[in-house]
């Protein structure tokens, strides 16, 4: 659905983003994860035309993005960047008679936008007295009014309580699952974890990771922890040769594929160290993004 090559944004000498190569299958959540001032907001701006490349070539369902097919394009992208882009001052069903006219839809596609985001009974409220939760799901529901192909939502769980967060997690799975290719950051990296097929990660405005969660973990190594009531002699034993410490009742090594795990603990074994367990650290994403990113914030 998107494919990018060698893109990048540059401001002056600064290098925002950086020989960026993306490729978003078709009907799939595409997680996209960074460090605050990754380049994560610029990305899929440039992705919308809405700040022009320095460098690079973006492709979106197998047309390149330029100047004669960019309207054409866009007809088939929805979009919810930063702020929900409600009047205020109006109501909800007023904001929505406005997408409607704006963009020549039906009364039913209008419908269906707000019953899919559950706002149906709070149309007639003006948008300045909604919650920033309920602004969020008007702003996704003008984003799916012309039922696009292609879904770019850059933080929409924001300002959303527990229930809000599911069901958006529910309605981007759905979407996807019904055809809707959906692209989306967020700092929220469990909720990320269970809604999208696959992931990219920025660091720096250069891709670090790209691949389905399996991939990723496969390429972390989780620290290895023995039980013994030796810890300290245990660690001793072992800190020639593998970087290891005491952590509680165990010994924590890192780094450690299985071959290099059965070779520690023969040695130990041979030393007459008395060991109770052998296990991995449970990794999660965050666990898995910081250690990828050497950052430990979104």
């Amino acid at each position: 659905m998107i494919s990018t090559h060698a893109l990048g944004k540059q401001y002056g000498n600064r290098a925002v983003v950086e020989g960026l190569d993306l490729h978003v299958p078709r009907g799939c959540v595409y997680g996209f994860l960074g460090p605050n001032g990754s380049g994560k907001s610029t990305t899929m701006k440039m992705l919308l035309s809405l700040v022009r490349p320095t460098t690079g070539e973006i492709r979106v369902m197998g047309r390149p993005v330029q100047r004669s097919t960019r309207r054409e394009l866009l007809a088939h992208i929805g979009s919810l960047i930063e702020s929900p882009p409600a009047y205020g001052h109006l109501t909800g069903r007023e904001n929505m008679r406005l997408v409607r006219r704006l963009l020549n839809l039906t009364d039913d596609q209008i419908t269906r936008a707000v019953r899919t985001v559950r706002l149906h009974d709070q149309l007639d409220k003006r948008v300045r007295d909604y919650s920033l939760g309920m602004k969020q799901r008007l702003g996704i529901a003008m984003a799916l009014a012309r039922e696009p192909r292609l879904l770019i939502l850059d933080e929409p769980t924001n300002g959303l309580d527990p229930a809000g967060i599911d069901e958006i997690r529910r309605l981007l799975t759905q979407l996807a699952e019904n055809g809707t290719t959906v692209m989306v950051s967020s700092h929220l990296l469990g909720e990320i974890d269970r809604t999208a097929g696959v992931l990219g990660i920025l660091g720096n405005g250069r891709l670090l990771f790209q691949g389905t969660r399996e991939q990723l973990f496969a390429r972390s190594t989780p620290d290895v922890l023995i039980d013994t009531p030796e810890p300290h002699r245990a660690a001793t034993l072992t800190a020639d040769r593998h970087p290891a410490r005491v952590d509680g009742a165990s010994v924590r090594l890192s780094g450690l594929d299985d071959q290099a795990t059965a070779t520690v603990v023969a040695r130990l074994a041979r030393a007459d160290v008395d060991i109770y367990g052998v296990r991995r650290q449970t990794q999660s994403l965050e666990d898995v993004f910081m250690a990828l990113t050497g950052e430990g914030g979104l």
